[in-house]
């Protein structure tokens, strides 16, 4: 069975911190999507179409890697993928906290998918999309340097 993984995320837009945990989970996997999430409550600075783009043209080398838009429960998804792994990146204790409640709830919903935390490298660990997003309102050009060069508008 191959190991496919799900990294789900807004992605709003996608930082240098996303494509670290990205780069450095890749290997654990035989496949691994970025599920860019639609949330039918939420309003992006960027749309979907937009964020999926940027992360395929990214990742584009690396047949290993494939980037999606889906809505819905993440678990749900996962089993359309036929993926047994949900990826979560890690900035703070905070993050975990947090991470560490939807991933019990997922495991309730589907035992059988299990998450998997990876912690940012140090160097990423300030980069979060809302404040890369709060920079893009106010100074837009200085927003580059949290983003992978393929991210622009």
């Amino acid at each position: 069975m191959p190991r496919i993984c799900l990294f789900p995320g807004t992605f709003d837009p996608i930082t240098l911190g996303h494509t670290d945990v990205i780069r450095r989970a890749v290997n654990l996997f035989d496949k691994l999507v970025i599920g860019v999430g639609v949330n039918a409550s939420k309003e992006p600075m960027f749309p979907a179409e937009q964020r999926v783009a940027w992360a395929q043209e990214i990742f584009k080398d690396d047949a290993r890697i494939q980037a999606e838009a889906y809505s819905g429960l993440t678990i749900d998804y996962c089993k359309e993928l036929g993926a047994h792994f949900i990826l979560r990146g890690i900035r703070y204790v905070s993050d975990f906290e947090y991470e560490k409640a939807i991933a019990d709830m997922n495991r309730l919903l589907a035992p059988d998918i299990e998450t998997i935390f990876l912690t940012c490298s140090p160097l990423y660990s300030t980069i979060s999309s809302t404040l890369v997003r709060d920079v893009i309102r106010n100074k837009k050009e200085e927003a580059y340097q949290f983003l992978p060069r393929e991210v622009r508008w």
